[in-house]
């Protein structure tokens, strides 16, 4: 009899690390993601067939080991990456062709991501929310001009 009554409270407290523990991991994959995309941007690269920022998009959604698709509402995490060029004299944004020159600012963010607790004694009817971003300054490309975007 006592051993039921010690054991509820234990395994309460075990799935609420549990809980909290991947939370954590799943910031920190965002947080990584983006980060990968944003030094694959710096370097004006891109995959074969696919303009700058989709092969930015393609890195992220690589990075994130599958996290990133199975939180987004449709389930295309591509949906849910933003990438945004800024003049870093004004820091407003740049739109259209050439907005990826060296020397503009480049930040890749994930948002409207979310993940319901996976135990029933976490269990909510609001779900997690993540994002995460990242900005670094593009470098100039050797090939003379920035990729397609």
């Amino acid at each position: 009899m006592e051993a039921a009554l010690a054991t509820l409270p234990l395994l309460a407290f075990l799935f609420g690390i549990f809980d909290v523990a991947f939370a954590i991991f799943v910031k920190n994959t965002l947080s990584f993601a983006v980060r990968e995309g944003v030094r694959y941007a710096i370097t004006s690269q891109t995959m074969p067939g696919m303009g700058q920022d989709m092969s930015i998009k393609t890195t992220v959604i690589n990075s994130t080991i599958g996290l990133l698709n199975s939180m987004s509402p449709q389930g295309n995490g591509a949906n849910q990456i933003t990438i945004t060029y800024y003049n870093p004299v004004t820091l407003q944004p740049v739109a259209g062709a050439n907005s990826n020159v060296g020397g503009n600012i480049v930040l890749v963010s994930a948002s409207g991501l979310s993940w319901a607790w996976m135990f029933p004694l976490w269990r909510t009817n609001t779900p997690l929310q993540f994002s995460a971003a990242s900005a670094d300054v593009m470098e100039a490309t050797p090939i003379g001009g920035p990729p397609v975007r």
